[in-house]
């Protein structure tokens, strides 16, 4: 939060920050000095998206900046600036091109992020003026966002089951809400045999983790992420490549943590569970195989057809554990799998949902805070890629096609009819630097749910 701060009443100098267009360039200009104009023919700058010009006062100090944007894109406009200005304090000039001064302002915010756990900041990020409205309202989502992308930027070492534990009932803390978990063997005992089977290979026991706040006469809503702290892909072992950033398989459990506190927050009127399945899918001698048969909390018998389709086994159970407390809402968020990234790309997550209205209301949400998501359809007749010989279904199949439809699908068949229901099949990551993205952990589908819950239930 370090990089917005409040403007306070007084007389203050900020440098402003002026957002420019090639259709708004020549009243900017109009708006310059001669030297300021000479400067900006000396320097060759032209309004391409991304350019930056610094305009000297007559003392040599620095004036205005201008910086060329998309004005359809305001999240990304100004987000590239925190590390490119000299540290100071900025502010939004009023003659900009972008109108959407908030979503610019958490573009700031969100460029500004840096994971230091490891390493010290080689400098402190230039900071943003906003109001203290524009503050109030900024706060928890850019606090939700740095959460959500510290769990997942931090090696399994130091995030494994346990710790995702802990990152829960820091909340439960917070917002004075009831913590428990089943762990290890726990886990049979209390007829969760799928997180075990997954987790048990692991010198971390398995658990699944449950927060629960609010009032009990309010609508019940489940959120679950999936927590794989580390995926080796289990017997069916990735290759290198495969299994180099799979300390990022927990995504969905940060998105769900992060989003279970921004509701608390924020105090909508709900009765909240928090579920996370958190396991490390390794190798040793008791670990699940192939062609085993695990029959499920829901009393499915499921035949692993590989043991690197993990995730849909961790959340069935907890997905069955969920239907049985008869919920208003059902939200699930897990880095599911590589073919929602074949289908979408990196930056837009997979939706899928049992109600064609809930598909259009999230979405519809995440327009509005620059958090786009995709729906995927559940198209039923490919359960014929999930049959098995022996079980009732396998985890997985032969055929290569539509794996994020088949892998929703395998978790619709744990979601009853009458239940509303949502999965996110998000990739939680960028590979590469953008405005506003910086690489590694990201939150993807946070803004948009947070938006949508809080209009559902306000």
């Amino acid at each position: 939060m370090s990089s917005l701060i409040e403007r306070k009443s007084g007389k203050h100098a900020f440098i402003p920050v002026e957002t420019v267009d090639t259709a708004g360039m020549p009243a900017t200009e109009g708006r310059l000095d001669a030297t300021q104009k000479q400067w900006l023919e000396t320097i060759g700058f032209r309004p391409t998206v991304g350019n930056v010009a610094l305009l000297p006062d007559a003392k040599g100090g620095l004036a205005r900046v201008l910086v060329a944007v998309d004005r359809a894109d305001p999240l990304s406009a100004i987000a590239g600036l925190p590390y490119r200005l000299p540290v100071g304090s900025y502010e939004l000039a009023d003659e900009g091109v972008v109108d959407d001064r908030l979503l610019a302002a958490l573009g700031w915010a969100l460029g500004a992020y840096g994971f230091d756990r490891y390493r010290k900041a080689p400098r402190a990020p230039a900071q943003l003026t906003v109001d203290g409205a524009t503050l109030k309202t900024l706060a928890p989502l850019i606090d939700a966002t740095a959460q959500v992308r510290d769990l997942v930027n931090t090696p399994t070492e130091d995030m494994g089951p346990e710790h995702l534990a802990a990152a829960v009932k820091a909340h439960a803390i917070a917002h004075k809400a009831t913590f428990r978990e089943w762990v290890g063997d726990e886990l049979l005992a209390e007829n969760f045999p799928t997180i075990h089977a997954v987790g048990r290979a692991s010198h971390r026991p398995p658990r699944l983790i449950e927060l629960t706040w609010g009032k009990a006469t309010h609508p019940k809503l489940i959120i679950i992420g999936k927590g794989v702290c580390f995926d080796t892909g289990g017997l069916d072992l990735k290759p290198a490549d495969g299994m180099r950033w799979m300390k990022k398989d927990m995504g969905g459990a940060a998105h769900a943590i992060a989003l279970a506190g921004l509701i608390m927050q924020a105090k909508l009127p709900v009765r909240l569970t928090l579920l996370v399945p958190a396991v490390e899918n390794a190798v040793a001698g008791n670990a699940m195989r192939p062609g085993e048969v695990v029959v499920t909390r829901a009393g499915y018998s499921v035949e692993i057809d590989n043991t690197d389709a993990e995730g849909r086994l961790v959340l069935c159970d907890a997905l069955t554990y969920a239907a049985e407390q008869e919920p208003d809402l059902i939200v699930d968020f897990a880095t599911l799998t590589g073919a929602a990234r074949v289908a979408l790309g990196p930056e837009l997550p997979a939706l899928f949902t049992n109600r064609d209205g809930l598909a259009n209301e999230v979405i519809a949400a995440g327009n509005l805070v620059a958090d786009p998501l995709w729906r995927l359809p559940l198209w039923r007749p490919y359960r014929r890629m999930l049959e098995s010989s022996i079980a009732d279904f396998a985890n997985a199949g032969p055929s290569r096609h539509a794996g994020a439809v088949t892998a929703a699908l395998y978790l619709e068949r744990f979601v009853p009819d009458n239940v509303d229901w949502m999965h996110l099949d998000t990739y939680s990551w960028n590979d590469s630097d953008r405005p506003g993205h910086p690489r590694g952990g990201e939150a993807q589908g946070l803004r948009a749910f947070f938006r949508f819950l809080s209009e559902r239930y306000a």
